[in-house]
């Protein structure tokens, strides 16, 4: 496979990678982008969110970091952010991809059976029972989605977390091992970050819990996911700010606090230096109730 570093990174495929807005959800088929890639998907990663990848139909070739599998359909994947994945199809082959912002992942998690932070694909029979309801749920998805702005997230959300847990019952909760001790090390820092990013840990911290060196740690976390320990954890805390104010109306002192920041002021700069606007206004341009009907 293609060095990690020259993989290129996109928001859908073929589209240049670029910031997502929160509880972003976006829902195709793979056979919608053939004018782009003809079946052959070459190896490619999306820095800000996981994937379900649902073949109704063919078969082919799909890789996922350094493993490959020949399949058939049915068949289904979950990648999450920054795991190198592509395949090759044939032209009778097709699939649904439901894409999943990381911020809309980590709030599903605690709801759902999967575990997200690790790639796996399945293969199945069409008749069988679970195959038929992950088929069945997806297509609601497809069809809810499709309906444009009476779509509901809740919904869609909804859906989508029964099929990750019906992946789980499936044997998706087996694990993928990682070849590359860099991305196992860096799947293991992001899951770190994920336990304890309000506890604002120094760097120092996540090297002794993972029992590793602060050179492999930031070769890890650079090579995998572009940025250091730091921003890492910057942005995990970030994240979590911006689905706050979107999903709910505490104060922002409270939200601050809840993301590691005890100082108010302090939060206040944080979030203008990486947004360019205060939590007040980023709440007022985005909050789900401002667009509500």
């Amino acid at each position: 496979m293609t060095a990690r570093n020259d993989v290129p990174a996109f928001f859908v495929y073929g589209e240049p990678s670029r910031t997502l807005d929160v509880g972003f959800l976006h829902v195709e088929t793979v056979m919608e982008r053939k004018s782009l890639h003809f079946g052959q998907v070459a190896p490619h990663k999306h820095p800000l969110m996981g994937q379900i990848t649902y073949w109704f139909k063919g078969e082919g070739c799909y890789r996922i970091e350094d493993r490959t599998w020949n399949f058939s359909a049915p068949a289904i994947s979950f990648v999450p952010s920054n795991v190198v994945h592509g395949f090759d199809v044939g032209e009778q082959s097709d699939a649904i991809v439901v894409s999943i912002s990381d911020d809309l992942l980590r709030a599903m998690a605690p709801q759902v059976d999967l575990v997200l932070d690790a790639p796996v694909l399945l293969e199945g029979e069409a008749d069988a029972a679970g195959w038929v309801r992950i088929g069945m749920l997806l297509d609601m998805v497809m069809e809810d989605y499709r309906g444009g702005a009476a779509a509901s997230e809740r919904v869609l959300a909804g859906l989508i977390g029964v099929v990750l847990s019906l992946m789980a019952r499936l044997g998706g909760n087996v694990g993928f091992e990682a070849a590359s001790p860099a991305l196992a090390l860096g799947l293991e820092l992001r899951r770190a970050i994920d336990r304890h990013y309000r506890e604002d840990w120094p760097v120092g911290h996540y090297v002794e819990r993972l029992a590793t060196t602060p050179h492999l740690l930031d070769k890890a976390a650079r090579t995998v996911f572009g940025q250091t320990v730091k921003d890492m954890v910057l942005e995990r805390r970030l994240l979590e700010a911006k689905r706050l104010l979107r999903f709910t109306i505490r104060p922002v002192e409270d939200i601050g606090r809840e993301t590691g920041f005890e100082d108010p002021a302090y939060f206040s700069r944080f979030f203008r230096k990486r947004t360019g606007v205060s939590p007040t206004e980023w709440r007022r341009q985005n909050s789900e109730a401002a667009g509500a009907g």
